[in-house]
C-alpha cells in the first residue's frame, strides 16, 4: 500500500479525523509524561522523608519535623504529616485550649483534609486519558464510515467494480486503526496511574493513622505531666 498516495487522496473529513486523533495522541502522551514525573517525585521524596522524620519525632521536636516536611513538598506523605503537625502544634500553643485531645482531633481533621486534596491533585488530567481512551475509537470509526460512503459514492459515479474502491476502503479502515492506536495506550496509562493513586491513598491513610496514634500518645503524656 502506498501510504503517501493514500494521504494525498484523503478527503477533507479524513484529514480532520486524522488531525483530531493526532492532537488526542499528543495530549495523552503529555499527560502520561507529566503524571509519571509527578508520581515518581512523590514516591522518591516520601522514602527520603520517612528516614528523616523518624529520629525527629522520637525526640518530640515538632518544629524541626515541620521544617523537614516543607523540604519534601512533592511528597504526598509530607503534605499529610505536615498538616497534622501544624494543626497539632498550633492548638497546643493556643492558650485558650487546655485539653490536649482537642489538638489530636484538629491534627486528624487536618490530615484528612490534606489527604483528600492530595488525591484530587494526583487525579488531575487522568480524566483526559479516560476520555481519550473512550472516544478515540469512535472518532476513528466516524472517519471509517465517511470514507466508505465516499468510496462507494465514487464507485457509483464511475461505474467501476470493487477494485476501484479498494484503496478508498483501505483509507477508511486506516482511521479505525488510528483510533485504536490512540485509545489503547491511553486506557493502559489511565489504569496504571489509577492504581498508583489507589496505592498513594492507602499510604496516606496509613501514615495519617500512625500520626494520630503518635499524637494521642503525646496528649496522654501531656495529661500525665499536668496531673
Amino acid at each position: 500500500m502506498d501510504m503517501a498516495k493514500m494521504f494525498r487522496d484523503m478527503t477533507a473529513i479524513g484529514w480532520i479525523v486524522i488531525s483530531v486523533m493526532g492532537i488526542m495522541s499528543m495530549y495523552s502522551l503529555w499527560v502520561v509524561v507529566e503524571r509519571y514525573l509527578v508520581f515518581r517525585a512523590a514516591k522518591n521524596q516520601s522514602l527520603k522523608l520517612l528516614g528523616a522524620l523518624s529520629n525527629v519525632l522520637t525526640k518530640g521536636d515538632y518544629q524541626q519535623a515541620i521544617d523537614i516536611t516543607k523540604k519534601y513538598k512533592d511528597s504526598h506523605l509530607a503534605k499529610v504529616i505536615g498538616a497534622g503537625l501544624l494543626e497539632f502544634e498550633a492548638v497546643r500553643r493556643d492558650k485558650r485550649t487546655s485539653d490536649p485531645e482537642t489538638a489530636v482531633e484538629a491534627a486528624r481533621q487536618g490530615m484528612d483534609r490534606t489527604a483528600m486534596i492530595t488525591i484530587a491533585e494526583f487525579k488531575e488530567n487522568l480524566g483526559v486519558l479516560a476520555t481519550i481512551g473512550a472516544t478515540a475509537p469512535f472518532v476513528g470509526l466516524f472517519g471509517t464510515v465517511v470514507g466508505i460512503i465516499h468510496a462507494f459514492t465514487g464507485m457509483a459515479t464511475s461505474g467501476g467494480g470493487i477494485a476501484s474502491v479498494s484503496a478508498g476502503i483501505a483509507e477508511a479502515l486506516f482511521t479505525t486503526a488510528g483510533g485504536l492506536l490512540v485509545a489503547i495506550p491511553a486506557v493502559w496509562a489511565y489504569n496504571y496511574f489509577q492504581n498508583r493513586v489507589d496505592r498513594f491513598t492507602v499510604e496516606m491513610s496509613n501514615s495519617g493513622s500512625e500520626m494520630a496514634i503518635y499524637f494521642m500518645k503525646e496528649a496522654e503524656n501531656e495529661k500525665a505531666s499536668m496531673a
